[in-house]
C-alpha cells in the first residue's frame, strides 16, 4: 500500500471513494474492481499501515469470504495467505457461565437446544467458523485489492465529505490538515488537508466513524433507535506449548458471568469474557462489556485481570507472556440502531454508502459481526458497478441488495436483542430475550446516561498497568499536534463530574489518556489514544468529543 499520494494531487478526482481500509471497505473495492475492472478505486485509510487499526480475536462465518472471493479470485483456497489467515476453524465452542472466581458451568448444550427449536440463542453457536486475526485478514484483502488494481493509501485521516448536489450527496471528502501545533497554529511544514473528489462514496470507517455520524446528522438520517455500545479490551498472551495444547489450536470460549455479572448482588453489566486460539502457541483472552455500566469506578481492565485470574482462565496462560494488548468499541444496538434515509429507507443516501461496522450491522445474538461487513461490503461494490452511470441511484441499489441477500433479515431476527437486556438487565433480560425477535420495541436510553455514583464490587486493590498495555499497542501519534481530544465545557467537569462521579473517564479509559491536574481534568496523554472512542460514549455529561487526529497515529496491531 502508499504512504503517500503520489498518484492523488490535490484537489483530484476519483470514481469510487473507500474511507476505511477494514474488511467491509476492502471487501467493497474488490468486488467492485471485478465486476468492473477499469472503474478507478481509491481506499483511504488513517492507520499507519494495513491492519494497524483492526482488533478482534474474530470468528468468521465461512460462506461470507467464500462468497467474496470465489469469483474475485479464482484459486484463492490454495494460496499461502488463506491457509496461514484461515489455519483454523472452530470444533471446539465452549459457552460458559462463570459464578464466581473459580468453578465454570458448561451452557453450549443449551445454545444447541436452542438452535434445533428455532429460538435466538441458536446462533450462538460457532463451530465450524474460521477463527481469524481481523489484523491479518485485512492485510490479506489489502494484498488481494491492490493486485487487483485498486488503490489502497494508509497514513491518511479523513476529516469530512465535501458536500454535492441533488442525489449526489456528497462530492468527494476533505483530508485533516496536517503540520499544525497544539495551538492550532501553521508550522513550516504545514499541509492544508486535501480534497478528493469522487463520484460515489462509500462509508466504512468502523464503529462510530467521526465522518460517518456528521453525514448521518447533515444528510437526515434516522435511527428507530438509539445506538448502544460495548467496549473490547484484549490481550494476545504467549503460552507454553502444553498449555496451547491443552486449551486446543481450534477452540473458542466465551464466558458469562463473574467479574461483571453476579446475579442479585450484582454487578449486573452485559458482556463477558473471550478466549480464541491464534495459533503459535498464542491465546487472545479478552473482555467485552456494555458501555451501559452504572458503576462510576469501573474499569474494563481491571475486569479482564480477573477474568484472567479466574480458575479456569489461569490454567491456560499463566506465566505467559503478553506480546499485544488493544481496546476497541463495538456496535451493538441492531438493525433499529442503524441510520436510514427516513424518505427512501436507504442504508446511505445517493451516492454515499455505509457499510460495515460503520453502519451498524453487528448481530450481537450471535457475537459477531465480521461476516456482515464482509457481505454488506460485497453487496455495496455489486451495487456501485451497477450505478457507475447513475451514481444518485447507489443507496437504492444496495439496500435492495442487503433485503434479498438475507442479511436485513438475520439483523432483524436480533433486532430487539440489546434493547431487551438493556431495559430489564440480564436475571430477567438474559431469558426475555429468547424471545426478542416478536417482543414490541423498547425505548432505551444513551450509554452514558446510565452511570451513577457506584462501585465496582470486585475491584479490590488491583490496579492495571495501563502503561503497559497501551505499549503492547504500539500506539503514538505526533506530540506536537492539536489534541484530537476535547473536553466541550471544562466546567461541567469541575462542577458536575468531579463531584458526582469523580471523573470517572480517567479511571475508565485503557489508555490512561485522562488526569486529573491542579483540579481539571485534561486529555493529558492523547498521544496515548488507541481509538477506541469509549470516551465520547461513556462520559456521563456527554462532554467528550471525537476529532480525527493527523493521519499515521494510533495503535499499531499486527497479530490482532
Amino acid at each position: 500500500m502508499s504512504e503517500n499520494l503520489h498518484s492523488i494531487d490535490r484537489a483530484s478526482r476519483t470514481q469510487v471513494l473507500i474511507v476505511g481500509a477494514g474488511p467491509a471497505g476492502l471487501a467493497c473495492a474488490i468486488a467492485l474492481k471485478k465486476e468492473r475492472p477499469e472503474a478507478e478505486i481509491v481506499v483511504l485509510d488513517k492507520a499507519p499501515g494495513l491492519g494497524n487499526h483492526n482488533l478482534s480475536g474474530a470468528v468468521l462465518e465461512p460462506a461470507s469470504v467464500h462468497r467474496l472471493l470465489d469469483s474475485a479470485l479464482p484459486g484463492w483456497r490454495e494460496t499461502d495467505q488463506a491457509k496461514e489467515v484461515l489455519a483454523r476453524t472452530v470444533q471446539k465452542d465452549d459457552v460458559l457461565f462463570l459464578p464466581g472466581a473459580s468453578g465454570a458451568l458448561q451452557l453450549h448444550p443449551l445454545i444447541k437446544l436452542a438452535g434445533l427449536l428455532g429460538l435466538g440463542p441458536g446462533q450462538m453457536d460457532h463451530k465450524g467458523d474460521y477463527i481469524v486475526s481481523i489484523s491479518r485478514l485485512t492485510r490479506w484483502l489489502g494484498q488481494i485489492a491492490e493486485e487487483l488494481g485498486v488503490e489502497v493509501h494508509t497514513g491518511f485521516a479523513v476529516e469530512a465529505l465535501v458536500p454535492g448536489e441533488g442525489e449526489a450527496v456528497a462530492a468527494g471528502v476533505r483530508l485533516v490538515d496536517r503540520g499544525l501545533t497544539k495551538e492550532g497554529e501553521k508550522q513550516p511544514n504545514f499541509a492544508p488537508g486535501e480534497t478528493i473528489r469522487a463520484d460515489l462514496v462509500v462509508l466504512a470507517e468502523g464503529c462510530d466513524g467521526l465522518v460517518t455520524e456528521r453525514f448521518v446528522q447533515q444528510a437526515g438520517l434516522k435511527r428507530e433507535a438509539v445506538q448502544l455500545y460495548s467496549i473490547g479490551v484484549k490481550e494476545v498472551v504467549a503460552v507454553s506449548e502444553e498449555q496451547y495444547r491443552q486449551f486446543g489450536d481450534d477452540r473458542v470460549v466465551h464466558a458469562l458471568g463473574y467479574p461483571i455479572w453476579t446475579p442479585v448482588l450484582g454487578p449486573g453489566m452485559f458482556g463477558g469474557g473471550l478466549m480464541y486460539a491464534c495459533g503459535d502457541n498464542k491465546i487472545a483472552v479478552g473482555m467485552i462489556v456494555g458501555l451501559d455500566w452504572q458503576e462510576n469506578d469501573f474499569n474494563p481492565q481491571d475486569a479482564l485481570v480477573h477474568f484472567k485470574n479466574h480458575s479456569f482462565v489461569r490454567r491456560f496462560i499463566e506465566g505467559g507472556k503478553v506480546v499485544e494488548a488493544g481496546a476497541k468499541m463495538i456496535p451493538e444496538g441492531g438493525l433499529r440502531a442503524v441510520p436510514r434515509d427516513p424518505q427512501t429507507g436507504t442504508f446511505g443516501k445517493g451516492n454515499v454508502l455505509l457499510v460495515g461496522d460503520a453502519a451498524g450491522f453487528v448481530n450481537m445474538l450471535k457475537i459477531k459481526g465480521l461476516h456482515n461487513a464482509l457481505d454488506s461490503g460485497r453487496l455495496a461494490g455489486e451495487a456501485i458497478a451497477g450505478s457507475m452511470a447513475e451514481p444518485g441511484q447507489a443507496a437504492r441499489k444496495y439496500t435492495a441488495a442487503l433485503e434479498q441477500s438475507g442479511l436485513v433479515a438475520e439483523m432483524g431476527r436480533a433486532r430487539n436483542y440489546r434493547q431487551t437486556i438493556a431495559r430489564f438487565g440480564n436475571l430477567l433480560g438474559l431469558p426475555l430475550s429468547v424471545l426478542s425477535g416478536v417482543l414490541p420495541r423498547f425505548e432505551v436510553e444513551p450509554d452514558f446516561k446510565a452511570m451513577r455514583p457506584r462501585h465496582y464490587r470486585f475491584k479490590g486493590n488491583r490496579e492495571f498497568d495501563k502503561d503497559t498495555f497501551t505499549a503492547m499497542a504500539q500506539t503514538e501519534h505526533r506530540e506536537d499536534q492539536p489534541s484530537h481530544l476535547r473536553i466541550v465545557d471544562p466546567g461541567i467537569c469541575l462542577e458536575k463530574c468531579l463531584k458526582t462521579f469523580k471523573a470517572p473517564c480517567i479511571t475508565f479509559c485503557p489508555a490512561g489518556v485522562y488526569e486529573e491536574i491542579q483540579g481539571v481534568v485534561k486529555p493529558a496523554n492523547a498521544s496515548n489514544c488507541l481509538h477506541c472512542k469509549t470516551c465520547q460514549r461513556k462520559c456521563p455529561f456527554d462532554n467528550i468529543r471525537w476529532v480525527v487526529p493527523e493521519g499515521g497515529g494510533g495503535p499499531r496491531y499486527k497479530q490482532s
